[in-house]
């Protein structure tokens, strides 16, 4: 029965699709030919399958998850949205280090939703994404971790910051040292600003960058040999990654201190 179920399940896509859709609640053959693109000759089959599982029932011409059809479609949907995400980039997720992200973050990772890959030229390695570059221009605040110097990316926030976005960010020690020793006017000039935080991450920050806002998610990985860092990013808009992205952030601040004071020179 259990290798029948799960077959039911996943080895028909417009069965996965129409229990996923039925999750909104009751449906009536208009609605599913027209969510689903398929015409009603090709349903009718998948629904009867579903109906002889227990997992749909049919009152009058309306179809509907049974209890036991919402418990599973409620536990499948993680599952799925998880399977995708890594699909559509899997060359990306296959090769990069996973082990800077939290449990909790981890087990929600399917809540990104749809991501774009931004793979730099070999010739603009070191230059600003203009989608990102876009995206921070439009925010009002943003949070960003991220465990190596940016200078061009720092300069950049710096103006920003000086036009009211709020910022807070989160670097190791290394990170903090690098900007307040080589670039000690400019960090003066963000520690002055009321809407800008730093905080110092206590240990070794294993995800490249993080970046927040109430416009995107990124994020940025390591690879997992460590021989180059390719400086690709994955940018998502849906607001559950973005929410995903604060979580994820906050969980970096309880093993943080915000930075108060400015280093003596």
């Amino acid at each position: 029965m259990k290798l029948e179920l799960i077959e039911l399940i996943f080895l028909s896509d417009k069965r996965k699709q129409l229990l996923l859709f039925l999750k909104s609640g009751p449906k009536n053959m208009g609605e599913i030919t027209e969510a689903l693109q398929a015409t009603s000759t090709s349903i009718l089959p998948q629904i009867k399958k579903l109906k002889d599982m227990s997992l749909v029932v049919q009152e009058d011409k309306t179809y509907s998850l049974s209890l036991i059809g919402n418990v599973l479609v409620e536990k499948m949907q993680p599952l799925i949205s998880t399977i995708e995400l890594f699909e559509d980039n899997f060359d990306y997720w296959s090769e990069k280090d996973l082990q800077g992200f939290s449990p909790s973050f981890r087990k929600k990772l399917g809540e990104l939703g749809k991501c774009k890959l931004i793979q730099p030229d070999l010739d603009r390695m070191f230059e600003l994404d203009q989608e990102v570059v876009k995206n921070l221009s439009n925010s009002t605040h943003v949070f960003e971790a991220i465990a190596y110097f940016h200078q061009p990316m720092i300069s950049f926030c710096q103006e920003l910051a000086k036009k009211g976005v709020e910022f807070s960010f989160l670097m190791p020690d290394s990170v903090l040292q690098r900007y307040y020793t080589d670039y000690m006017e400019d960090f003066r000039i963000m520690m002055s600003l009321d809407n800008v935080k730093f905080f110092r991450y206590s240990g070794e920050l294993k995800i490249a960058n993080l970046a927040v806002s109430d416009k995107f998610f990124l994020i940025s990985l390591f690879p997992k040999n460590q021989r180059h860092f390719d400086r690709e990013n994955l940018i998502c808009y849906e607001p559950s990654a973005r929410q995903l992205g604060s979580e994820f952030f906050n969980e970096l601040l309880l093993n943080s201190t915000q930075v108060t004071e400015i280093p003596q020179e």
